[in-house]
């Protein structure tokens, strides 16, 4: 038998690792600053770059595509190499992806930060942005499967089959919910309009989590723990159960972000079906991995590495108990909109996500540096103030969910709402005050973290490259009798690849097909027209000032949100919203019925003075709407794409539009100035006027159904 010797490169592991640490002090910082917005609207400092409805999803994507893709990069890059026995298979290819992705993290704060969005959630960033992300992932896959092709062990160990799924799924999730047609250089509309895209958006937003969040760090868990306990992991067929299933059903779960919307009830049934399966095969691996200790706790006890892993292990299982629960139509109709969904993601994300990353750095760094850990007492400090972090930020918002639900459907004994939106919101801000001191412990936390591994890589010597031998792969195999029939696909990565592909495709392809093809899932209304040039514009406004972040536009069918907003929301409203912005968060209220509610003098001095407007509001002011100018120059391409994308804009319109624009611009400006307010007419807030005040004005033609308590 041939022995062959080759060096592991711990060079890329370490660059990763590093960006892990970093992306997450400012993904996290940002998130700080944010959730203080919510309490402290003085806190939006007046700056465009700096408002709530900008650095959102600055802090999303961070702490996400940043903090734990870096961390998901670092767990592959050191793993991979060792379960396979040989190198990464091109260090150019690793070079590469590492730098690439960093310039894409750095490209996304900066276009987010000026405005450029989609204004889909978790994939916000525009067409050139989403084009490199593919080039990116291809390069990463292409050096990963290199590897696995190269390998000198036969069988693929669990977590690779995680990897595998996770790449692959990612790639198909990313192409699909991108489609988009670009208008300029920074600007696209999506493929899908209204319910369309509201489905494809929340297939990829739940699997985002699914399998970025999720799969990947179960990958990491099936590697790391075993090696930090020293033990072997629990049940191997245990890991083959938690596999299949969890990737074939988590791919239909997505319409749980949906229920009481206006998407067909057949896919909102689906999602929630599928959604409480998925609690099976998720309790399956947090088990395997809990199980994974036995024998092990005197050394959980002492060692902080398996204190994060247990605590996130455990934290999975909280967060994918709390899934299933949450797609119950009876509890969704608490949850969604409110803060329970964000301290429901945070568990996850600060429990699951955060504290497997730092175990793993804790783990790794000693290894990469032939040192021990500078300080177990920092480290276990850490572990101390993570954990009263999530505890801090998770209740509060639990608390907030329920007081503002019962509050919002609150009804006098002469049938009239009791409260208004705004002292929902005023009675909730304590709690926000609560969750940023909690996301603020976290957050030291990890700074503490990071000066516990700069001082242990100081105190060692970096092992750039690490000597091993293994024998080479036998070109002829002869399964052993006893073999179990799953080891087939695990010597066979390509089969593994494109089983992944079709498992996962599945779902998709039920839930989307019918919903595309068959018209009288989403029915025209026929008062419903296409925007006109100036509410476009002001829609893309809406869009770029983030206002999707804290409104919602879609009514749901409960006694309580028909009195508050205006009869519920139908299918056949949205067909020309391209994308559609029913959002997932109500820090505001909802807009669906918005148009003509106000008059334009109101708008104006809620742009620009909110409390004036609404006494005790915490929304951030837009004084910049008042100076910058609407973008003129933009409306014939705009108007063109719409048009490609299905909007019934009559031919040639392109060349008329502007005139058009401009007559409705003049008209606000006088009104306005009849109202003592002087503005140019070619203004943003006039343009944002002008959509304001278009919402739920056609859907008013059509005739109330009985609204459901």
């Amino acid at each position: 038998m041939q022995i062959q010797q080759f060096q592991y490169d711990n060079r890329i592991p370490k660059l990763f690792a590093v960006a892990t640490i970093f992306w997450g002090a400012v993904g996290m910082l940002v998130g700080v600053l944010a959730a203080f917005q919510l309490a402290f609207p003085v806190l939006n400092f007046g700056i465009e770059f700096t408002s709530f409805g900008r650095i959102r999803p600055i802090h999303t994507n961070a702490v996400i595509f940043a903090f734990v893709g870096n961390g998901i990069f670092t767990a592959v890059y050191y793993s991979m190499p060792r379960l396979l026995k040989t190198p990464m298979w091109s260090n150019l290819l690793s070079k590469i992806h590492f730098w690439g992705w960093q310039l894409i993290i750095l490209a996304a704060a900066l276009t987010l930060a000026m405005g450029y969005t989609t204004a889909k959630e978790y994939a916000e960033l525009e067409w050139p942005i989403d084009i490199a992300i593919t080039l990116v992932w291809v390069v990463f896959g292409i050096n990963m499967f290199g590897t696995i092709l190269t390998r000198r062990e036969r069988h693929l160990y669990v977590a690779i089959w995680f990897f595998i799924a996770s790449w692959v799924t990612v790639a198909m999730l990313h192409i699909v919910n991108s489609f988009e047609l670009p208008v300029s250089f920074m600007k696209s509309y999506s493929w899908y309009a209204g319910v369309q895209d509201a489905l494809v958006q929340w297939w990829y937003g739940h699997n985002a989590v699914a399998f970025f969040l999720t799969t990947p760090y179960l990958g990491l868990m099936y590697y790391f723990l075993p090696k930090a306990a020293g033990r072997p992991v629990y049940s191997y067929k245990l890991s083959i159960v938690h596999f299949w299933s969890l990737i074939f059903l988590y791919i239909w779960a997505g319409p749980h972000h949906l229920l009481y919307t206006a998407l067909p009830e057949w896919a909102q049934s689906l999602g929630t079906t599928f959604s409480i399966m998925l609690l099976l095969p998720s309790w399956g691996g947090m088990l395997n991995g809990l199980f994974t200790l036995r024998g092990a706790w005197d050394k959980v006890r002492e060692d902080p590495v398996l204190k994060f892993f247990v605590v996130a292990v455990t934290c999975y299982g909280m967060a994918t108990f709390e899934g299933p629960t949450l797609s119950l139509k009876n509890v969704n109709a608490i949850s969604h909109y409110s803060d329970w969904t964000v301290a429901h993601v945070h568990i996850g994300a600060l429990g699951w996500n955060g504290f497997m990353t730092f175990g793993m750095m804790y783990w790794l760094f000693p290894r990469l540096f032939d040192t021990k850990l500078y300080s177990k007492k920092l480290a276990s400090t850490h572990f101390w103030m993570g954990t009263l972090g999530i505890v801090l930020y998770a209740i509060p918002m639990y608390w907030a969910a329920f007081r503002s639900y019962f509050m919002m459907k609150a009804f006098t004994p002469e049938g009239q709402l009791q409260y208004q939106f705004i002292d929902v919101v005023q009675t909730v801000v304590p709690f926000y005050v609560l969750r940023a001191i909690g996301g603020t412990i976290y957050l030291a936390g990890v700074f503490l973290m990071a000066y516990n591994l700069i001082k242990t890589a100081k105190a060692g010597r970096f092992v750039a490259t690490e000597t091993a031998e293994a024998p080479a792969l036998e070109k002829v195999y002869v399964a052993p009798a006893k073999a179990h029939w799953h080891s087939f696909f695990e010597r066979k990565p390509i089969l593994l690849l494109v089983l992944s592909l079709i498992v996962v495709g599945i779902g998709g392809l039920v839930e989307m097909v019918p919903t595309f093809l068959v018209k009288t899932n989403v029915p025209t209304i026929s008062s419903v027209k296409p925007y006109t040039p100036l509410e476009l514009q002001g829609r893309d406004i809406y869009i770029s000032e983030g206002c999707y972040n804290c409104h919602s536009q879609m009514i749901r069918p409960f006694r309580y949100e028909v009195a508050r907003y205006g009869d519920y929301s139908k299918a056949g409203e949205f067909v020309y919203d391209h994308p559609f912005q029913w959002g997932s968060k109500r820090t505001g209220p909802d807009l669906a019925r918005l148009g003509g509610k106000y008059p334009d003098s109101w708008h104006f001095n809620h742009m620009l003075e909110p409390e004036s407007m609404s006494p005790g509001s915490i929304m951030p002011k837009y004084p910049w709407l008042f100076e910058k100018n609407i973008d003129v120059a933009s409306t014939r391409s705009k108007i063109h794409a719409m048009r490609q994308l299905g909007v019934p804009y009559p031919e040639g319109y392109e060349a008329i539009a502007d005139q058009d624009l401009k007559q409705q611009a003049e008209k606000i400006a006088a009104g306005l100035k009849d109202q003592k307010i002087n503005i140019p007419s070619d203004k943003q807030i006039v343009a944002l006027i002008a959509y304001l005040q278009r919402l739920g004005k056609d859907a008013r033609a059509v005739s109330k159904p009985v609204s459901q308590n």
